[in-house]
């Protein structure tokens, strides 16, 4: 059969690899499995229930889910087999952002996975259009899952499932992806099946992974279309699916499943990475030499054995006596890492690569139904410090401002209830993304920065902030940095240390870990940091004040969006004390 619309991928698997092990989630510490069948089975089941509920041809459903977990696909199909959309939330979104959303995008119901994001929701309920709430949870709850399916058991609705299902072209809106904003109101992405589909079979050609049976885990929020693409991606490849218990529990899910393939985001491999050089310091003697010897030799790693056969030699002892450790606290199985979301640093590239563990950076946006572009190690394909070439048949240049420009079937149908904004975003057929880049001799795209936080100083020079924090965040001692300074005499920064290795290195030098953020000692060793980086940049765009934020930044607290990129604007007020200090204001 041909996959053409997104719940085509479930029954192209049954028909062509039908797995025991489709999906497998933990439940009383023991790994319980869902095979292809019973997926299918209570997808229609979930179509019954909805059409018993009065849900007709484009109606929309809301989810919202904590954790990753089969129920959320099973609804997702039984939702959109029937013509009517998913809108997927975010389970960190404030009751303001639920309101809006739910209501700007007239969901009928919506399903929730615990009692907590119950109690959120049911206390906007009347803001919004919801006829009523159910968890993806079974309990003896009027509002439980098993209930909710109750619905449709007393009627056979196959055959009306059957001819809905016939009726859904690949070109009708599938699902409307609100983007969680780094600024302003979410905006509503429409995507329809042919997007996400297309963007599926196009990124495929650029991923060598062979044979089916392969195991994976999802642990990515399943609201972002990245990790959800993916999902489709590993139905349609026949992978197991296995379900992280939750993000503090994803190390040991990792050696317990031994992944062959992780979708990561950069915040994901920076934490890997940290914990790695954290135990390499912990070694003493020759094991803590060669550890180090090893790490800085991964730093020069250039792929293609550009380094020649004597690099090559060394990288081999390297990789004997270090880096398989690296891979069997990674499971031991990875073929490859997919980053995507946000930019990855080079370092990271290299030090993996060169451990056996390849990660290939990809670019894209939801508009894109994501992927624009990917790197792959076949045929000189990969590029350390690109995102990559752009996938089969999409069309990528560059504006005259230097603005990433894509065109293709993979482009949204535009923002739902919002045409200004879709026509200012889509105009003659290509998305103007709001990043920065350039295209080398090759056709490797670069990502230089976003156009919207590219800012000038009051002396006119325009400064490209996420260049210079990626720089910075290479120093173990900065967990998170935020350049500020649009329409100020010069740039300057707001850094969040790495709480942990701080403690480390006051222990060390034998100060009080407690009070270290305050040690004017420990104040000077962040500026060396700072000069160091800073050797980096013209005049201009080096950082000459910084102030240490003295809270960890997270989602929950709105500093970062649940893909963890920066809300500039939000840091921007929570530490409005401290930019009046730094400019004197």
């Amino acid at each position: 059969m041909d996959v053409t619309r997104l719940f085509d991928f479930p029954y192209y698997q049954l028909e062509n690899y039908p797995q025991e092990n489709c999906f497998l989630y933990k439940n009383e510490n023991s790994w319980k499995n869902i095979s292809t069948q019973e997926y299918i089975a209570k997808a229609n089941k979930v179509s019954s229930a909805l059409l018993a509920l009065g849900i007709q041809k484009d109606d929309k459903i809301a989810v919202i889910t904590t954790n990753n977990n089969p129920n959320w696909h099973i609804l997702d199909i039984g939702v959109l087999q029937i013509g009517a959309q998913n809108v997927p939330l975010y389970a960190t979104l404030s009751e303001k952002d639920y309101a809006y959303v739910l209501n700007h995008s007239d969901a009928k119901y919506c399903f929730v996975s615990d009692a907590a994001l119950y109690e959120k929701v049911k206390k906007v309920q009347g803001q919004t259009q919801l006829k009523n709430i159910f968890s993806l949870e079974e309990s003896e709850d009027a509002h439980s899952w098993n209930s909710f399916l109750a619905n449709g058991e007393s009627i056979n609705l196959q055959a009306q499932i059957t001819a809905l299902k016939a009726a859904v072209k690949p070109e009708h809106l599938a699902t409307i992806i609100y983007t969680s904003g780094t600024t302003g109101t979410p905006k509503g992405v429409m995507l329809s099946h042919k997007n996400v589909v297309d963007n599926i079979f196009k990124t495929h050609a650029s991923l060598n992974l062979e044979g089916n049976k392969k195991r994976v885990i999802s642990y990515l929020p399943i609201s972002h279309i990245f990790e959800r693409s993916a999902s489709y991606y590993y139905q349609y490849r026949g992978f197991e699916v296995y379900f992280a218990e939750s993000i503090e529990q994803l190390g040991d899910n990792i050696r317990e499943i031994k992944p062959h393939f992780l979708a990561v985001v950069p915040r994901l491999l920076e934490k890997i990475f940290d914990k790695i050089i954290t135990k390499g310091s912990a070694l003493a003697g020759i094991k803590k030499v060669l550890f180090f010897w090893s790490v800085a030799l991964a730093e020069k790693f250039e792929p293609y054995h550009k380094n020649g056969k004597f690099y090559d030699f060394k990288l081999s002892i390297a990789r004997k006596l270090i880096f398989t450790k690296w891979q069997k606290a990674l499971g031991g199985n990875l073929e490859f890492m997919l980053s995507g979301s946000a930019p990855l640093q080079t370092k990271l590239i290299r030090v993996f690569m060169a451990a056996g563990i390849p990660i290939f950076e990809g670019y894209g946006l939801t508009e894109s139904s994501p992927a624009i572009t990917v790197n792959d190690l076949r045929n000189n394909g990969l590029k350390i410090g690109t995102v990559g070439k752009p996938l089969q048949g999409l069309d990528v240049k560059i504006a005259e401002d230097g603005e990433i420009l894509m065109k293709g079937t993979t482009v949204m149908m535009g923002y739902y209830k919002n045409e200004e904004m879709t026509n200012k975003t889509v105009i003659n057929g290509y998305l103007h993304t709001g990043d920065i880049g350039t295209i080398d001799k090759e056709g490797f795209l670069k990502i230089t920065d976003r156009k919207k936080e590219m800012f000038k100083t009051s002396g006119g020079k325009y400064i490209a902030p996420a260049v210079i924090e990626s720089e910075l965040k290479q120093s173990r001692f900065i967990e998170q940095i935020m350049i500020i300074g649009e329409g100020e005499k010069m740039p300057a920064a707001f850094i969040q240390i790495n709480f942990d290795f701080a403690k480390e290195w006051a222990n060390r030098k034998q100060l009080n870990a407690e009070t270290i953020l305050y040690n004017e000692r420990f104040i000077n060793r962040i500026q060396k940091e700072v000069d160091f980086h800073n050797q980096k940049f013209g005049k201009w765009e080096q950082i000459k004040k910084f102030e240490i934020t003295h809270d960890e930044w997270t989602v929950d607290a709105g500093h970062l969006t649940p893909t963890m990129k920066m809300r500039r604007k939000i840091i921007k007020e929570k530490y409005k004390n401290l930019y009046q200090k730094i400019y004197n204001i």
